[in-house]
Order: C-alpha cells, then sequence, then structure tokens
C-alpha cells in the first residue's frame, strides 16, 4: 500500500494500547484494558457492527455456554450484555451429568449489538473510531503504533489485532463473489500485507451462514415448537435470577427431506465448495448442506431450526442449512422444507473466505513470539464462534493491560477452564480448520463445568483488577457456606423410620436397613437434595440470592464425589508436566537424541512447558524422555 507524503500524518493524542476490530473479540479486549487503566482506542470498520452477529443470533451452547460463563467469572462482559438481551433461554444436556450442561440463548441480535455498544461508549478511558487499520508500525520487532487506511498515524504502545472475518474478506454464493465482509460490510483489504512484512503467517480460512427469510412468510403450524425453559437461569453470576423471567418466544424445528437432498445433488457442481472457486478451508463441525448431503449421504433428512433474529424484525435465520448455492437453487431447496414452501428469503446464504494466522505463532498468552507488543484473537487466530472469540478477546485484554503494568501475564492451562483448552489447542495443534469449542475436547470437564465457573476463575479476575471486592466477598460466603452444609449432610445421620421409608418408597429409592447420613442418600442416583428436604429437619435457610447456586453446587460436590476426587488426581498428575518449565533460550539443535520431526516442531512453537511439548504434534514420548534428560542436565 503506498502513501503520498501529505497523505500521511501524525494523530497527535497517544493511546496505550489500539484494538483493530470491533467484533466480540475487540469488545472483550478494550473493556479490559481500558477497565485495567490504559488509555484505549478501538477501530472498527463500522460503528454499527459492533458486537453483531453475522451468523446465529445466539449466545452460548454446548462447551459454549461454559465458555460465556468463564468470561463472567473473570469479569468480561458478554454474559451481563446477553442477559440484558435475550429473548429465549434452554440450559442444554439436562437429561446428562452436570459436567456437560451448557445454557444457551437466543438473542436479540440488534438490542445485544446496541447494548454491548452503550457499554463501550460509557467506558472510561475507551474511544471508539470508525476506519481502517492498513499498517503495524514497529521498531526494533517493538509496537509503536498503526497507520489507517487514510494515513493517519496512532501511537501506542501495545496492538491487539481482531480482525475476525473481515481481513481480504469476500463473500461467494453461485457465481457470485464480492469483496465484502459478513453483512454486505466493508472488507479489510490493507492490513494482509504488513502483517506478511513483519513475517506473520497467514491462511485462507472459509466459514458460511445459512439464508435469512421473511417470518410472515413460515407456516409454523408444519412444525415442532421449540419452547425456552420455565425457570431462566442467567449467564452472568452478577445478574438477579429474578430480573431474567421474561416472556419468552419460540424457535421451531422442522427438517430437510429426499426432494431437498436431490436438489442440491442436482446443482453440487455449481456449488463453489464444489467448483473450486472457493479456496478456503471450512469448518468441519459447521459444515453447510451441501456437505451434510454429500457426507452423511445415508441421512434421509437433516434438522433446520427457524429461530427469530429479534422483537422488532420479522426476519429469522435458518439454523442447520447454511449454503453457498446460487440463489435460484437456495430459493428451490428451502421450499421443499415442511413450513418453508412459499418463504421468501431477505438476505441469501453465503460463504465467506478470510486471512487468518496461524496460531501456534502465539505464546499461551496470545502475544506474538516475535514481536513485542502485538497480541491477537478471535477468529483471526482460526478459531470459530463468538463464544471463542471473546474468551480470547478477554486474555488478550488482560495480558496486554499486564504487560503495560510489567506483571507477569496470566497463561490459564487445560485443567483450570475451557477458556484455557481452547487457547492451548490453538497455540499448541496445527489447525487446517477453523477451532470449535467443545465439552470433548475437555479432559478435566467434570472440574470445569459451568456451573462453578466462579470458583475456578472469579479469584483470578479479582488478582488481575477486572472484580470488585463485594464480588469477591460474595463469592467467598458462597464457598463458605457450601462447605458448612456439605460437612452438616455428612454428619447428620438418620434411621428407617417410616417418614424415611415412605419417601424412599415414594422416589423409587431402596429401604433402608439402619441409618444412614443425608449426604449418603443424596448420592443415589434417584435422589437430591431438594426431595430430602422433608426429613431434614435442620437445613439452614440461605441468602436469597445465594440459594439455588448453594443448593447446586452441594448436590453435585457430594453426588459426584468419588469422580471428582478420581479426576482431581489426574490434575494432580497433569500439573507436574506443567511445571516443568523449558527456558525460552534453550537451543534444541544441541539434543542430539531427539527425531528431525521433533526437533522442527519444538523450534517452530517453543512450548513453555514439558506438558505443552507432549501435545506438539510430532513429538512422541520418547522426544520428551530425551528432553526431559536433557534439561535435568542444564
Amino acid at each position: 500500500m503506498k502513501y503520498s507524503k501529505n497523505s500521511v500524518w501524525e494523530n497527535n493524542d497517544y493511546y496505550d494500547v489500539v484494538v483493530v476490530g470491533g467484533g466480540h473479540a475487540g469488545c472483550e479486549a478494550a473493556l479490559a484494558t481500558s477497565r485495567l487503566g490504559f488509555s484505549t482506542i478501538l477501530f472498527t470498520v463500522s460503528v454499527d457492527s459492533i458486537a453483531l452477529m453475522p451468523c446465529n443470533p445466539n449466545i452460548g451452547g454446548s462447551s459454549k455456554g461454559h465458555l460465556v460463563r468463564e468470561i463472567d467469572a473473570l469479569g468480561g462482559e458478554m454474559g451481563k450484555v446477553i442477559d440484558s438481551s435475550f429473548i429465549q433461554s434452554k440450559m442444554l444436556n439436562k437429561s446428562k451429568g452436570p459436567a456437560v450442561h451448557s445454557l444457551r440463548a437466543q438473542a436479540d441480535k440488534a438490542r445485544y449489538s446496541r447494548n454491548m455498544r452503550q457499554v463501550l461508549e460509557k467506558q472510561e478511558r475507551l474511544e471508539i473510531k470508525q476506519g481502517e487499520v492498513a499498517k503495524i508500525l514497529t521498531e526494533e520487532n517493538k509496537i509503536v503504533g498503526v497507520m489507517t487506511y487514510s494515513g493517519a498515524i496512532f501511537s501506542c504502545k501495545a496492538v491487539i489485532l481482531c480482525t475476525g472475518t473481515y481481513l481480504k474478506a469476500r463473500c461467494i454464493y453461485g457465481d457470485v463473489a464480492q469483496n465484502i465482509g459478513p453483512n454486505g460490510l466493508q472488507a479489510a483489504n490493507n492490513l494482509t500485507d504488513s502483517l506478511k512484512e513483519l513475517g506473520i503467517t497467514l491462511y485462507r480460512f472459509k466459514t458460511g451462514t445459512p439464508a435469512r427469510i421473511d417470518g410472515s412468510t413460515v407456516d409454523f403450524s408444519k412444525m415442532e415448537e421449540q419452547k425456552g425453559d420455565e425457570k431462566i437461569q442467567p449467564f452472568s453470576f452478577t445478574t438477579n435470577p429474578a430480573d431474567v423471567q421474561i416472556d419468552q418466544v419460540s424457535c421451531w424445528l422442522t427438517y430437510t427431506n429426499n426432494e431437498t437432498h436431490s436438489i442440491i445433488r442436482e446443482n453440487l457442481d455449481r456449488s463453489p465448495l464444489y467448483s473450486g472457486m472457493i479456496e478456503g478451508t471450512g469448518p468441519r463441525y459447521c459444515p453447510s448442506i451441501e456437505d451434510k448431503v454429500v457426507k452423511f449421504a445415508d441421512k434421509e433428512r437433516h434438522q433446520v431450526f427457524i429461530e427469530p433474529e429479534g422483537l422488532e424484525t420479522n426476519e429469522m435465520y435458518i439454523g442447520g442449512m447454511s449454503s453457498s448455492l446460487p440463489e435460484d437453487v437456495q430459493y428451490r431447496m428451502y421450499r421443499t422444507v415442511p413450513g418453508l414452501e412459499n418463504v421468501r428469503i431477505t438476505r441469501n446464504a453465503y460463504a465467506i473466505e478470510y486471512d487468518c494466522i496461524d496460531a501456534r505463532q502465539l505464546k499461551s498468552t496470545l502475544e506474538f513470539k516475535k514481536i513485542n507488543g502485538l497480541f491477537s484473537a478471535g477468529q483471526f487466530n482460526g478459531s470459530s464462534g463468538y463464544e471463542e472469540a471473546a474468551a480470547q478477546g478477554l486474555i488478550a485484554g488482560i495480558n496486554t493491560a499486564r504487560k503495560l503494568q510489567e506483571k507477569e501475564q496470566i497463561s490459564l492451562d487445560r485443567s483450570t477452564s475451557y477458556i484455557g483448552v481452547l487457547i492451548d489447542d490453538l497455540v499448541t495443534k496445527e489447525s487446517h480448520e477453523p477451532y470449535r469449542m467443545m465439552t470433548s475436547r475437555a479432559e478435566y470437564r467434570l472440574l470445569l463445568r459451568q456451573d462453578n465457573a466462579d470458583q475456578r476463575l472469579t479469584k483470578l479476575g479479582y488478582e488481575v483488577g477486572l472484580i470488585d471486592e463485594e464480588r469477591l466477598n460474595k463469592l467467598t460466603l458462597k464457598e463458605k457456606l457450601i462447605q458448612e452444609e456439605i460437612n452438616r449432610l455428612e454428619n447428620t445421620h438418620i434411621g428407617n423410620s417410616q417418614r424415611v421409608q415412605e419417601l424412599l418408597i415414594e422416589n423409587k429409592s431402596t429401604l433402608l436397613p439402619s441409618g444412614a447420613s443425608l449426604a449418603d442418600l443424596i448420592r443415589r442416583p434417584e435422589l437430591n437434595y431438594s426431595i430430602l428436604a422433608e426429613i431434614d429437619e435442620e437445613r439452614p435457610i440461605f441468602p436469597e440470592d445465594l440459594a439455588d447456586e448453594v443448593i447446586e453446587q452441594v448436590n453435585i460436590s457430594i453426588k459426584y464425589e468419588g469422580y471428582i476426587k478420581r479426576q482431581k488426581k489426574q490434575v494432580e498428575q497433569f500439573k507436574k508436566l506443567e511445571d516443568k518449565k523449558i527456558p525460552e533460550d534453550i537451543n534444541y539443535d544441541e539434543i542430539e537424541s531427539l527425531r528431525i520431526e521433533a526437533r522442527q516442531k519444538l523450534k517452530t512453537i517453543r512450548p513453555s512447558s514439558i506438558g505443552q511439548a507432549g501435545r506438539i504434534s510430532g513429538v512422541s514420548p520418547a522426544d520428551i524422555s530425551v528432553l526431559l534428560v536433557f534439561l535435568s542436565g542444564v
């Protein structure tokens, strides 16, 4: 990109931090740095696109709900904003164990964006600027500022890249290809060259989104109604549950059929996915309807969710049918779905290609290894999803602030949080497709439940400076009440009186031959803390705002005690390897017994610990043994 001398001008204002991008990662990053005392400017290609939801209009879901609660526990904003803007809420996987329970909320997407923008605008030390950052300015591999497309230079100490899917974005359906970003917004076309000049390796990834339709043209009588939970649980630990008990809207479930699939198969040659027009790699766990029909040819139907985009619009989202097929084929295939026979499309489905990085260039703090003061977060790191983006944005923001404070940066490990799993996977493992968080990726998921995110992370949020003392004190009280109640239940024994036996018969539980503790009864699969209330005469009354949370934690802690203890022992073994640190300046070429592939991978990723080294693809247990022997002699 070329500038004339007259077009480049030095902005007189100085900022500690520049955040590039106003999506979910950028919002959390900018709020974190400004709340921690640093002047921050957030650049976005459009102020109207702040916290935009260009794809599915919801927050949370399987494993993603865990991320949102962890963001909140650390002092982030996403949970609070969705609590103020949801239109339906549901706890997923309730028929399974608590490790996989995940909260999901349907958002009023316009209200969500508006509410988040208001939070940003009210935040001290934070400025929002519409403009495209075109160049990262460094001196001796250290950040000194950024230059916008207009030629303005903004000096700063650190930069956080949160470009999402906008970098050299190209939207495609059929043979139509436009160099635009999501929702028809301006793409960021000028930053890529600057990043390449800095030696940053880039990938080309793809994602996609279904069509939006006019809800007034949908026949809901042919679909299955999907209602929200009767009792709504908020995302944020600071939200009063009474404030979120609202009248909810319904979502709807329908299905594709053989006719739908036939139309898709007949037009695969017109799909950019199969014609070679799309270069980027798409997400395996969020495939287009074309991919589903081809890869799961034995399936007679696929689920289609019809979800409202908000309370003040008729637009609805067709979940499960993302596509890049031509417009005429989209009409034909959507209209074969029961309830959509006369549907009108308001926005065509499309695929979108964009530039992102190989995240192995980052430390676990999300700072680039080779560029001092340059951080990166969100889909630009090769991940997918609003929640994954926000989680990275928060960590990048915290660590940027701590770097400027000259404090040790935080690095969450896999045993502490889903955020730790997410970041460790991104910076350690080679990714050839957009990364999506799943509960199966977390080895210690029984300990990393969404219900105990505050107990795991809020103290760290307080140490960092994003959690106030009042919230910390509330957590301390909660933990005290939980432990006291567990101790009481373990030490409260009841006999086999007629009253007790009748309760057991009523709940199809085995009769007591003699006495037992209340905790022993809670451990039975068919019983729980609430059921035993009528035979528990000394049960305490908990503070109203903590009662549900305390009872939930007591019940889970007792019922899953054996499993929890076993997983804690596994974590102890994991920690031993994580605690074996590898010097930053280690010369892997000196370790003669390392295999060539292992040496190359270790030199590229430069893991911080033996534990991380062992998770690198291409590094074998034998290589780890060699490395341990070498380190023992250093």
